[in-house]
């Protein structure tokens, strides 16, 4: 019989019992580890999806019908970051829609803005 190499849990560094394959030495360990690897190394992705969110729940709250027309002002005084937003969309005209997810605004005269729906969302 084949001599088997011991390993080690990746976590805390105990020998691993079991499966020729496992890698840590309980479901503690395997959560810890996970939690370690996926945590971000600075608050900034945090506070990126944090602004997204404020962004997209202030569109949701402006426009309940699906297509609303609001000023820029109002978007300002409720916190609105036009900085950030998930993605745009540029139309034939040249016109661009910005989305924060689902919800988005596209600029039109005079510091006015049209809110708009993902129509593949309603």
């Amino acid at each position: 019989m084949a001599k088997t190499q011991e390993k080690a849990c990746l976590e805390c560094g105990e020998k691993i019992k079991g499966r020729a394959d496992k890698k840590f030495c309980s479901d503690q360990c395997r959560v810890a580890y996970n939690n370690k690897l996926n945590r971000d190394e600075s608050n900034y992705m945090t506070n990126v999806v944090n602004l997204l969110r404020k962004n997209r729940r202030i569109l949701l709250e402006l426009n309940p019908s699906g297509k609303t027309r609001v000023s820029r002002e109002t978007l300002t005084k409720k916190g609105f970051d036009f900085n950030y937003h998930t993605s745009q969309y540029k139309t034939k005209e040249n016109a661009v829609y910005y989305y924060c997810f689902e919800q988005g605004y596209l600029p039109v005269e005079n510091n006015w803005y049209l809110l708009v729906v993902k129509k593949e969302t309603m």
